[in-house]
């Protein structure tokens, strides 16, 4: 998606954020700060972008990459708001017939009349073809 003559990019990025970059031949990715270094543009660099809790608005963060040609002349950014969503799925875990937001079996499981944990039914059949 870089566009032509582009040699390298830069990463900016809102505080609920967190990106790294993945480069080619490289074990372990690389943290961004919030802005200021380059890295050249090869193929099969990635950029991993996540967020860590949820948004108290709809596009509350964004991320901006900024491609650079040689000399490190500016060319084009190129960017994504998001919007973290929370999922919680709170159960039955000591099968006492209260859902409890923070039970503390919530983490194990265990078989029989004085078991705990959660009871997760799936549908695994074929009602559509």
């Amino acid at each position: 998606a870089a566009p032509a003559g582009a040699v390298a990019f830069g990463v900016k990025h809102t505080e609920g954020v967190s990106v790294e970059v993945l480069l080619r031949g490289c074990a372990e990715p690389e943290p961004v700060a919030s802005s200021g270094t380059k890295w050249p543009l090869h193929e099969g660099t990635a950029l991993r972008v996540s967020m860590s809790q949820a948004s108290s608005e709809v596009n509350d963060n964004k991320v901006t990459v900024s491609f650079y040609a040689e000399g490190g002349k500016p060319i084009n950014q190129a960017g994504v708001f998001l919007t973290g969503i929370g999922i919680s799925l709170d159960v039955d875990a000591d099968q006492d017939g209260v859902v409890e937001k923070n039970s503390p079996n919530k983490a194990s499981w265990a078989w029989g009349p004085e078991g705990h944990g959660a009871i997760l039914p799936v549908s695994c059949d074929k009602e559509f073809p």
